[in-house]
């Protein structure tokens, strides 16, 4: 499992997938997002501006990738 670091309290949905290396721009985020293709914590999540804290975990197609605090 793949690990990222925020400094922040959260980050939303769509900065993760970018940060992650799982999307290479916003739109590309947007569009996996809205085809329900990206999990938080085992559950479909459909809204880009969902926050994601450190402890979550973010799924797409068999990768999965962990938020932690710098």
């Amino acid at each position: 499992m793949e690990e990222i670091f925020i400094k922040d309290e959260f980050i939303k949905l769509g900065q993760a997938l970018k940060l992650a290396g799982l999307a290479s721009s916003g739109v590309e985020a947007k569009f996996m997002i809205e085809d329900g293709i990206v999990t938080v914590n085992g559950e479909k999540e459909l809204r880009r501006g969902k926050k994601i804290r450190p402890g979550d975990i973010i799924g797409l197609e068999g990768q999965q990738v962990k938020v932690s605090s710098l």
